[in-house]
């Protein structure tokens, strides 16, 4: 593994933070959301076995693997680390976990090339909403990070390693690569960022976690004709709790109807007015 690429993050401007972070909680038996500065990760599964959903912000994997530790004991270790995409919130941490972890990686094949040092995604844009963290974004690392033949690609069947009865989805638009996880016997769903539950350009409303749904983070979206069509998906899914790359799990009949509203109303809702990414 290459530690420039590392340190790159080490020395990126992150200033954000919100009330939820450090905080975690479990939506269901064998689903643990944590909360780290703005972004959400998971632990799926129990003790003896679990999968660590996301790597969270730079700088965090001590935080991380002391919340694991307090979850599920002093020798607990996923089995994998499954990617929803590779963007610097959600793997931020991931070169020093797998410093202390020799697991597997597991991310969609099309993202696999910015998780192996040979692509960067584009910038930020700052134009998509007048938001302090969207007027921040051209700052936040684009970069690929390379973990060279620690990732692997998701297996073509849908199915996910260690993870029985969940399925990947590809639910591209905010990455080419980016997927959700669905388990149909719970209809639980790990959206990533397809859709969050909070106003991700506004700094204030990232601050305090003010549950709001709308479509994938925007600065950071590229193809809004692709992610309208994942939010789609997901919502013909009809999901009963979701667990979002940003802002609080929301569950129910309240998800449901939020889905079903945002689908109906994405443009107005999601869509930027102005983006140098609008197809």
């Amino acid at each position: 593994m290459e530690q420039n690429q590392d340190s790159k993050f080490e020395s990126a401007f992150l200033p954000m933070t919100s009330i939820g972070s450090g905080m975690g909680m479990a939506v269901l038996p064998d689903v643990f959301c944590y909360t780290n500065q703005i972004v959400n990760l998971a632990l799926v599964g129990h003790q003896h076995e679990f999968v660590l959903i996301d790597t969270g912000m730079p700088k965090s994997a001590d935080e991380i693997t002391d919340m694991i530790t307090e979850h599920f004991g002093e020798e607990a270790r996923p089995s994998a680390i499954v990617l929803t995409h590779g963007h610097f919130d959600h793997v931020g941490s991931l070169v020093a976990l797998l410093e202390k972890w020799r697991v597997p990686v597991y991310a969609h094949e099309l993202e696999i090339p910015y998780l192996t040092g040979k692509q960067d995604y584009p910038p930020g844009d700052p134009g998509v909403d007048s938001g302090l963290v969207a007027k921040l974004s051209p700052m936040f690392p684009n970069h690929g990070i390379n973990i060279g033949e620690q990732v692997k690609a998701f297996p073509q069947d849908g199915s996910i390693p260690h993870m029985p009865g969940w399925k990947w989805i590809h639910t591209p638009g905010h990455t080419p690569g980016h997927v959700s996880l669905f388990r149909e016997q719970d209809r639980a769903l790990i959206a990533g960022d397809t859709f969050v539950t909070v106003k991700q350009e506004s700094l204030y409303k990232v601050l305090t976690q003010t549950q709001e749904i709308s479509g994938p983070p925007r600065y950071y979206t590229t193809d809004w004709d692709a992610a309208y069509e994942s939010v789609k998906t997901l919502e013909a899914l009809k999901p009963e709790i979701a667990v979002t790359g940003h802002g609080i799990p929301m569950t129910g009949e309240d998800l449901r109807e939020n889905l079903s509203y945002l689908t109906a109303n994405f443009k107005e809702i999601a869509m930027p007015k102005n983006s140098r990414y609008t197809n």
